[in-house]
């Protein structure tokens, strides 16, 4: 193992792709990116460049499509159910596998029997998925009117059959971009609206770096306190076995 890796994994290897306001920031459902402005008025401005004594700034974004986020049932309920208040627990034992997309017709496809084949007799609280191909440039990419990769129904159905809690991946939604409102594996993995899954959560718009290996690891799930469906996380990855 490189000297690289090793200290990341000493520290935590943060799977997060961060909030930017440049257009070159990672991007999905057509968004703009997020904005960052210092507070004005009544002779005041939160801005210590512009003669400020203070930063005093607002912050718009959507946590769906500007970064990494962390989302509960609420997303596709009528009801206002808040991540916030049904993620309870923050640390999990996870699995990081890697999987190719197939070609299905003109779309990419994540198959149940991919995931079958990867996870095996595993039987993870939270699993990480990274796509090939991969590299930094998922950091920046925009994914609105692109088509992206997407998981089949079926394999979101599997995963909460063999008790997955805690969905991560690399993409920015485990649906297809259009779908005319179906969303299918959002509704396979919560297990809606039958008898929801109020605990689950799913994060997209991870990055893990190819120099992480597929294997167990200790799952840091950070997410801010917001009283929404969806709020902004940091994933966080400790490596459960000795180094070799």
């Amino acid at each position: 193992m490189n000297t690289f890796i090793r200290e990341m994994e000493n520290h935590g290897i943060d799977i997060s792709i961060a909030y930017r306001t440049t257009k070159e920031a990672a991007s999905a459902w057509y968004v703009e990116p997020i904005k960052i402005e210092p507070v004005r008025g009544e002779g005041f401005v939160g801005s210590v460049a512009e003669g400020g004594s203070v930063n005093f700034r607002d912050i718009t974004f959507n946590p769906h499509g500007n970064g990494t986020h962390t989302e509960c049932v609420g997303h596709i309920a009528p009801e206002c159910f808040s991540v916030n208040q049904h993620l309870k627990q923050w640390m999990f034992k996870a699995l990081v596998i890697t999987l190719e997309p197939k070609q299905v017709g003109e779309d990419l496809v994540l198959t149940l029997e991919q995931f079958q084949t990867a996870i095996g007799n595993d039987r993870p609280e939270a699993l990480v998925l990274r796509t090939l191909p991969n590299d930094d440039s998922k950091v920046n990419r925009q994914y609105s009117n692109s088509n992206p990769a997407y998981m089949d129904a079926a394999a979101a159905h599997w995963l909460r059959v063999i008790g997955v809690e805690h969905l991560l991946l690399d993409l920015p939604s485990v649906d297809r971009e259009v779908d005319g409102g179906e969303l299918a594996a959002h509704k396979a993995f919560w297990n809606y609206p039958e008898s929801p899954r109020m605990e689950a959560t799913i994060t997209e718009f991870i990055y893990v770096p190819s120099e992480v290996n597929d294997g167990e690891y200790l799952l840091n799930l950070q997410v801010a306190p917001f009283e929404n469906d969806a709020a902004p996380s940091r994933p966080v990855l400790y490596r459960t076995a000795e180094f070799s």
